[in-house]
């Protein structure tokens, strides 16, 4: 398991690297093959909403990240076109979450990928769904992490 501040070699995880709300988040990369991502996270005190679950978007976030893993397969920048998710259980500070993105199918410039958010026990807390578009952005030089080199799809 690696801590996605961890170095590494690799376009895909210089992408993590330069993502500030994974290094924020704590997430850990687990599995990092084309098509297939697992990224997980302990829920910590200022992730809870009013409350004293989970926030919803922090779900949403862990579930987006392992979703962008899996689907920047190559050294083209993909991103997200759309995404949905279900909350199906409630979950507590101290409970370790586990995100497994799979894809469905990828043709040309778009894909589907689903993933997974389980808790310790294995319960399923979440289903997303999201709709990837590979986009003509020139992938950002190593190490850059300012932000000056963002642009639009």
């Amino acid at each position: 398991m690696e801590d996605v501040r961890a170095s590494h070699e690799g376009e895909l995880r210089a992408m993590l690297l330069r993502d500030r709300v994974a290094v924020t988040l704590g997430l850990q990369l687990v599995v990092d093959e084309p098509g297939h991502a697992v990224i997980t996270m302990v829920v910590r005190d200022d992730m809870l909403n009013g409350f004293d679950v989970m926030h919803g978007g922090l779900i949403f976030s862990l579930a987006d990240t392992a979703f962008a893993v899996a689907c920047n397969e190559d050294e083209q920048v993909t991103l997200a076109a759309g995404a949905e998710i279900s909350f199906l259980r409630p979950v507590r500070i101290g409970q370790q979450l586990t995100a497994t993105a799979v894809r469905r199918t990828r043709t040309g410039r778009s894909g589907i990928y689903d993933v997974q958010v389980v808790d310790e026990a294995g319960h399923v807390v979440a289903e997303f769904r999201g709709r990837s578009r590979t986009t003509r952005l020139p992938a950002p030089a190593p190490g850059n992490s300012d932000g000056a080199d963002r642009g639009t799809p």
